[in-house]
């Protein structure tokens, strides 16, 4: 069991899916919980985990907006005092072909993914910093390191994340914060769920482990990275993939 009590863990786009999975698993190991999303939606997560015996708060987030990041941040400073764990998971995509692909589209994904992970560190690391201890942990993809047709947007982002994972791990290695990527391969998701059934079986068949990933599976990656367990290991990306981009 990963022990986590005592930690503060803030999780963006925790409303479904691996946000969310991971904003129970976090909180099932003794984390204290902010769940951020857009609106309200974060609410549901909360409501999960409070059922189960866990302490988590829903709060508005919009990562594409520095004021809002920045107020989450400040109510959480100011109800508990500290913030150890940041899970970058928030993003978006809009697939299309390179001679098709809209200017808005790509800005809006680069905003989203990438960007977005540079305002929430930048609204946590003083905090970090001065408590000289944290975890950073940003959901990349399998297609940030092997691309794929149709989403170069989507691709650049989730590289340009691998390597702001590397850099800052180096720049903040001395204040005792670690920082890591998490890689997921294709996993089964409300995104996915729009895949016929012989999609799905056509996708599975090409990977080694022969399924789709879970969400928990993606939620246990970044629990690991969270805990003590993981205190020497920093400017890392674990790929979950099940073996489909070795």
């Amino acid at each position: 069991m990963l022990k986590l009590e005592g930690r503060v863990a803030l999780v963006t786009g925790a409303s479904r899916g691996i946000g969310r999975a991971i904003a129970v698993r976090l909180a099932a190991q003794g984390a204290v919980v902010i769940a951020g999303a857009r609106g309200t939606n974060a609410q549901a997560t909360v409501d999960e985990i409070a059922a189960a015996g866990g302490r988590a708060t829903a709060h508005a987030l919009d990562i594409t907006d520095a004021a809002s990041v920045e107020a989450v941040v400040a109510a959480t400073l100011a109800a508990h005092q500290r913030i150890d764990i940041l899970v970058n998971n928030a993003g978006i995509a809009k697939d299309q072909l390179m001679l098709r692909m809209k200017r808005d589209d790509w800005d809006a994904v680069l905003n989203t993914n990438l960007t977005g992970a540079y305002t929430c560190v930048q609204a946590v690391l003083k905090t970090m910093v001065k408590q000289r201890a944290g975890r950073i942990i940003s959901i990349t993809s399998v297609v940030g390191q092997a691309g794929n047709a149709g989403q170069v947007n989507y691709a650049a982002s989730k590289a340009g994340l691998i390597g702001f994972t590397k850099a800052l791990a180096l720049e903040v290695a001395s204040r005792g914060i670690t920082v890591n990527a998490v890689a997921p391969g294709l996993i089964d998701t409300d995104m996915t769920k729009g895949i016929s059934e012989g999609a799905h079986e056509e996708w599975a068949a090409k990977i080694p482990l022969k399924r789709l990933g879970t969400p928990d599976d993606i939620a246990s990656a970044v629990t690991f990275l969270a805990s003590d367990e993981a205190s020497y290991i920093t400017g890392q990306v674990l790929a979950v993939n099940g073996g489909m981009y070795l």
